[in-house]
C-alpha cells in the first residue's frame, strides 16, 4: 500500500529517510548483531547514541554552555508536575492560558503552590494569543509558564512574554526544532517527541544549571528530581532507547536539510500555501487570529459539524489522513510538522478545492 501523508497532530508523522534508515539497521545495529531495541543502556555503543544526539541538539540550537539536557519519560504530561516540584521555591508560579494544555498545567501546579494566572485567552475560545508585553508578574513568582504552540487550537506566541526577570518555562511540543530557537531566553523547554522530534516516548527537557537543584519537598519521588537525572547523564534508569537513537536520527535529518533556518523557510512555505487557501475559500474557514497563527497546527471549519465530517472522509479516501479536529474543538486540522514534505500540503489544498467545488 502506498503511504498516506499524515496530518496527525502526535504521534505524528516521521520522515521518510529516518525510517529507511531506522529499517535498515533493525536487526543489526553499526554491526553489534542486534537492534537498539535490545542494547544495553549502559553499553558504549548506546553511550555513542545518547551523547551524539545531545550534540547534535546543542549545535543546531547553538545552546548556551549552562543548559543541561535531559531525556526523559512520562510525556509533557509529567512536566506538569516536575515543573512546579522543582522550580516552586517560593510556592508561587504565573501561567498564561490560551488552551487545553495550559489548563492541565494550572491544574496540576495547583496541587504543590499558588498558581496565579497572568492572562487568558478562554474568553474568545483561545482563538488568539494574550497580549503578554506588561503582565503583573508577582515579585516572588519562582517562573512564568507558557505554551508556546497550541496544538489543539493552532495559536502560536509571536513574542514571547516580558517576564520581569523571571525564569521563562515554556512547554514547545509541537514547534520544537520548527525554526531558529534562542534557548538563553527560557529558564526551561521540555517537548514531548511525538510531534515534531520522533516516536512518542521520550520527553526533551532542556533546562539551565543553576535551575537544578538538591533541595526538592520532602515528598518529591528520587525520579521526579531533575538533579536525578542530570547527575546520571539522563541514564539514571533504564531510558526509552530506541526512542532517543530515533530522535537522534530526525536532529541529523534537520540538520542535513541545513539547520534551524532552512527548517523555518521550509514551514513558512507550507502554511502560506494552506492559510491563503483558507483566506481566499468561501466554504472554509480558520479559527485563529491571522497573526497568532501556527506554523505547525492548522486549524479551521466550514461552520457546520456534518459538513466537516465529510470533507474528513473525503480526504482520507483520498490518501490524505487525520484531519479530524481534536474531539475537544470539532472542525478539520492539519499538522504540518517538520517531517510533513510540501507535497503533502499542495495534496490537501488541492482536496479542499475540490470539496469546495463539488460542496460549495
Amino acid at each position: 500500500m502506498q503511504r498516506v501523508f499524515n496530518f496527525a497532530a502526535g504521534p505524528a508523522a516521521l520522515p521518510e529517510s529516518v525510517l529507511q534508515s531506522a529499517a535498515a539497521e533493525m536487526l543489526n545495529y553499526g554491526q553489534t548483531g542486534m537492534s537498539v531495541m535490545e542494547m544495553s543502556h549502559r553499553s558504549s555503543d548506546f553511550e555513542r547514541i545518547i551523547e551524539e544526539a545531545e550534540a547534535d541538539l546543542r549545535q543546531l540550537t547553538n545552546m548556551p554552555d549552562d543548559y543541561e539536557v535531559l531525556f526523559l519519560q512520562g510525556g509533557g504530561s509529567l512536566q506538569f508536575a516536575m515543573i512546579p516540584i522543582n522550580l516552586m521555591k517560593n510556592g508561587k508560579a504565573d501561567y498564561i492560558h490560551t488552551g487545553s494544555w495550559t489548563k492541565k498545567a494550572i491544574e496540576e501546579a495547583r496541587r504543590y503552590g499558588d498558581v496565579k494566572v497572568l492572562a487568558s485567552s478562554e474568553d474568545g475560545n483561545f482563538s488568539y494569543i494574550p497580549d503578554c508585553s506588561d503582565l503583573p508578574v508577582r515579585e516572588d513568582a519562582d517562573y512564568v509558564y507558557i505554551c508556546e504552540n497550541n496544538t489543539i487550537f493552532g495559536t502560536k506566541y509571536c513574542e514571547l512574554p516580558y517576564t520581569k526577570g523571571k525564569p521563562l518555562v515554556a512547554d514547545l511540543s509541537s514547534c520544537m526544532l520548527s525554526e531558529p530557537l534562542d534557548i538563553s531566553r527560557y529558564g526551561l523547554i521540555f517537548a514531548g517527541a511525538q510531534k515534531n522530534l520522533g516516536p512518542a516516548g521520550v520527553t526533551l527537557v532542556i533546562i539551565r544549571k543553576d535551575l537544578i537543584s538538591d533541595e526538592l519537598p520532602v515528598f518529591a519521588p528520587t525520579m521526579l528530581s531533575y538533579k536525578t537525572h542530570a547527575k546520571a547523564g539522563s541514564l539514571y534508569n533504564t531510558p526509552p532507547c530506541y526512542n532517543i537513537y530515533m530522535l537522534g536520527k530526525v536532529l541529523r535529518w534537520i540538520g542535513e536539510l541545513g539547520g534551524l533556518e532552512a527548517m523555518k523557510v521550509r514551514n513558512l512555505e507550507k502554511a502560506r500555501l494552506l492559510y491563503d487557501f483558507l483566506d481566499g475559500s468561501s466554504l472554509f474557514k480558520g479559527t485563529v487570529r491571522k497573526r497568532d497563527r501556527s506554523l505547525m497546527n492548522v486549524t479551521f471549519v466550514t461552520g457546520n459539524a456534518d459538513m466537516d465530517k465529510k470533507f474528513s472522509a473525503y480526504a482520507e479516501a483520498r490518501g490524505l489522513v487525520n484531519l479530524k479536529g481534536h474531539r475537544s474543538v470539532g472542525g478539520m486540522r492539519a499538522s504540518i510538522y517538520n517531517a510533513m514534505p510540501i507535497e503533502g500540503v499542495k495534496a490537501l489544498v488541492s482536496c479542499l478545492e475540490d470539496f469546495e467545488r463539488e460542496n460549495g
